[in-house]
Order: C-alpha cells, then structure tokens, then sequence
C-alpha cells in the first residue's frame, strides 16, 4: 500500500508541475526572447551608419565617432553609441538586449548609467540639431550657423564614453587632424566642445533605466450565466490602448460596469471591463483582445550573445521606438438556470518582452490548467477507491 501512495503523491506532483509550466512558461518565453540582431554592415563587414567628426582624448588619443545602425531579427533599426571604448566592434555576431546591471565589465558604465541616459535623452538623435542649438542659448552658449551632424555625432558620442570609459576631450584640440585649410575647423570645435559640456556637466542629473511597455488584464471572474455581466476584467498598461477587439458571439458585449458597451478609446489603464451576456444566450465562451502601444525607451543596452568567447564592443541606442504589446482574455458561460460545471478560475494575461516586448499569455491557460488539476483529482479518487477494496 506505501507504494500505491507514493505514487499518488507522484501523480498529482505531475499534475501540478504541469500546471506550473502552463502558468510560468510566458515569464520564460519573455527572458529567452529578448530583442536581438547585428550591427548592420556592407559586403566587407564593415559597419554602417552616421559618421560624425574623430574626437581627440587626452587621455585615449583619436577616436571615430559614428551613430551606428542595428537591424533588429523583427526587421526594424535602432541606431546606436559605443559603449566600451577599448573593445573592438564586430558586426558578425549577435547583440542581445540585457538590463544595465548585467554589463559585461566592472568599470565606470555601472556607476555612470543614469547619466549615460541623460546624455542620450538630451543628445543627438534623442533631440534634433536645432534643438540642441537651442537647448545651448538657454545657456548663453552661441554656436556657429547651428549644430552640424558632424558635430552632434561627435559630441553625443564623446560624452557618452566620458560615462561609459572615463575618457575626457582633449580641450586643447577636440577635433582630430585638423584641417588649417578648412576655415570652419575652429568654429566647429568649438561647437562639439560646448556641446559635450552641455551633455556632460551639471545639469546631467542622470535618468534612470526606463520600464518597458506592459499590458495586463486581471480577471475576478471568467464565468457566469446569460442575463448578467462576468468579470470585471481589470487592465493594467504603462502604454497607450490602440485596439480593442472581442471573439464574442452576436449579442455579447465588451461594457463597462453600467452596462455601456466600449471601444478602444474607452479603456486606459485601471479600467475594468465586463463581458455582458444577454438573457436567453445560449451556452458558449468568448474572449477579447487588448493591444496597446508605447516606447521601448532610449538607453536599451545591447551586448555580444557569447560575449567571453567572443568579446564585442557593447552598444546603446540612442533614439526610442514604439512597440505594441498584446492581452488576451477569456471568458464562458451556461444559460439561466444550467448548473456551472466548473468552479470560477481567475484569468488575465500580459504583455512584455521579446523583440517587440509582445509576449501575451492566452487566458485560455488557467481553464487547461483547471482541466488538468480536476484530472489529478479523478486520479486520487480512483485509487483511494482501489484502496478501500483492498
């Protein structure tokens, strides 16, 4: 009989480990989809994007300085600053986005992050040239005919590894190889070092790693009967709600608790949504889904996949995008006067992740899950009943 126990036990701690998996694999399914993809390159593996003018450290000699292009494995484009000046770029290898904390090396990017951001939020791209000419006036700063891209490049870049590498401009001669035959050589070293002070100096109060984008709808109750309202559904976003569609039968609604049927433009976040069921409705389920939109923010850091076999300078994007991210809801329900055939099972999903952080978990889930757990008890109630005859 020990044994005939001992495999119950086994039984339902199947059962349940199942159910674990279910409910636990969106969490996984977000780590392993991190966003990833290559700096983009021509047929010699050289990379591409804006070149801006080589800057001249005191204490790095010359360095180039170029707002890089990275194409994302979902075909869209980030463009990106180095991190990790002494680490050679490779556009052969994968980028993989990770949190700040898990950059490669110790070194001054983890004490300086905040203000590395600060840099990328108020430089170029993050701000236009004329914007940056402006922001610069406000400090009684003139420039000369405006910011160049050249110049904004440069300066972006150099105050970004002042942060990352502990490199100072060379205040003497910012620009490299100067040119005694360009007559604007002066002017515009003078405008990359009064941009760099800008970035640099006391106004960078730093700005910390943004949250990305997220959507979540959270169910008291996913089942009822017709002639009354299930729910609420509440929601739960960071962004913007765009789409609100239903997967409903004719006559079922998508309301709010007064019974007013809602369309995308109603719901925001902390809104709490119903499935209204219309008396005589015949027994069935039904769903709807939530799409939102926000900016998966500036400052994302991005890092070699195998970065100890293959060490690859790290990079930082330098402008926002918009993403969307998707929830789904699920909900059923007998007719007036059916018996419910299964307890009420909480519902929801979110959204996050992944290279649109568009990592929704079907609210379907919970009724497979509950599906299984009766399982497991149909099972303990069979062999207890070979118990009692033995």
């Amino acid at each position: 009989m020990q044994v005939r126990s001992t495999l119950v036990r086994g039984g339902i701690a199947a059962v349940a480990a199942a159910a674990a998996v279910m409910i636990s694999s969106p969490a996984a399914l977000a780590d392993d989809g991190a966003a990833h993809g290559r700096v983009v390159s021509d047929k010699q593996g050289n990379a591409q994007g804006a070149i801006g003018y080589r800057i001249k450290f005191d204490n790095a000699g010359d360095q180039t300085t170029v707002l890089f292009d990275m194409k994302l494995a979902n075909g869209s484009t980030l463009k990106l600053y180095c991190v990790q000046i002494t680490v050679g770029l490779r556009t052969d290898v994968d980028m993989i986005e990770r949190p700040w904390n898990k950059y490669p090396v110790p070194g001054p990017f983890q004490t300086n992050s905040d203000k590395i951001n600060w840099v990328l939020h108020h430089g170029y791209p993050g701000v236009s040239r004329d914007g940056l000419a402006a922001a610069l006036a406000k400090q009684d700063v003139k420039v000369h005919d405006g910011i160049s891209e050249f110049e904004a490049i440069g300066a972006t870049q150099a105050a970004v590894w002042h942060f990352s590498d502990g490199r100072n401009i060379d205040r003497n001669h910012p620009l490299a190889e100067d040119d005694p035959k360009d007559p604007k050589r002066p002017e515009s070293a003078a405008d990359t070092l009064a941009l760099y002070d800008y970035l640099t100096g006391d106004l960078n109060k730093g700005i910390g790693e943004q949250p990305k984008p997220t959507l979540n709808i959270a169910a008291d109750k996913t089942e009822g009967t017709a002639g009354g309202k299930i729910g609420p559904f509440s929601v739960a976003t960071s962004g913007d709600i765009t789409s609100l569609t239903s997967q409903l039968p004719e006559g079922v609604k998508i309301t709010d608790a007064d019974g007013k049927e809602l369309k995308n433009s109603d719901v925001k976040d902390g809104s709490k949504l119903y499935v209204d069921v219309p008396a005589g409705t015949k027994a069935g389920k039904g769903g709807f889904t939530l799409k939102a939109t926000g900016e998966l923010d500036t400052g994302r850091l991005f890092v070699a996949e195998n970065y100890a076999k293959q060490p690859a300078q790290s990079l930082i994007v330098a402008d926002s995008e918009k993403t969307e991210v998707t929830a789904n809801a699920a909900a059923s329900w007998t007719e007036a006067g059916a018996p419910t055939t299964a307890p009420s099972t909480p519902a929801g999903s979110n959204g996050g992740g992944g290279d649109l952080a568009n990592t929704g978990v079907d609210a379907a889930v919970p009724f497979t899950v509950g599906g299984l757990l009766l399982g497991g008890g149909a099972l303990m109630l069979l062999v207890n009943r070979r118990r009692s005859r033995a």
